[in-house]
């Protein structure tokens, strides 16, 4: 076994508790630095799966529309609905034959379903009619508490006031 013993005059080398405190200081800072950003991209993730979740709605409602076209005329108003209004209730169309005022109402209550996924998920879809060609165009739009904030309950789409839904409109 061999013995270390220091020679006169020379002094011991090594880490200081100093040296040592300062490391665990900036391991401890690049820790907190490292949970601040998976906290950010976990929050980004669900931020991307909300906004997918409405664009999906969305898209499903265009193609329930497209599938019952006498709905869509002008005079028929059938897949027309307000904001926080509830679509009448209707008997199930996926297994009986259904008028298309009754298939309208079926698609609107399985498409209200969907968006209610979203936090305080909210829908409305309105018509209007091109005065020169008589086209009639349908805009669909899903509103959602995308920031979970209580005051957020407005109804518009500017992403700088505060006080609105985060949406997503369709027009078709």
């Amino acid at each position: 076994m061999r013995h270390f013993i220091s020679k006169p005059g020379t002094r011991d080398s090594g880490f200081t508790l100093l040296e040592v405190l300062i490391a665990l200081l900036v391991l401890s800072i690049g820790l907190l630095g490292l949970a601040a950003l998976q906290t950010v991209g976990l929050r980004s993730n669900q931020m991307a799966t909300m906004r997918t979740t409405a664009t999906q709605t969305a898209y499903d409602i265009t193609d329930r529309m497209r599938a019952n076209p006498v709905g869509l005329t002008e005079a028929n108003k059938f897949y027309v609905i307000a904001h926080g209004a509830t679509p009448a209730s209707s008997k199930n169309c996926d297994n009986t034959a259904c008028t298309a005022q009754e298939m309208a109402n079926f698609d609107l209550v399985q498409w209200r379903g969907q968006v209610e996924t979203l936090p305080d998920g909210k829908s409305s879809i309105t018509q209007a009619v091109d005065a020169v060609t008589g086209q009639v165009t349908h805009t669909i739009t899903v509103f959602w508490n995308e920031e979970r904030d209580p005051a957020a309950v407005g109804t518009g789409c500017d992403p700088n006031d505060k006080t609105d839904l985060r949406c997503i409109q369709l027009t078709m």
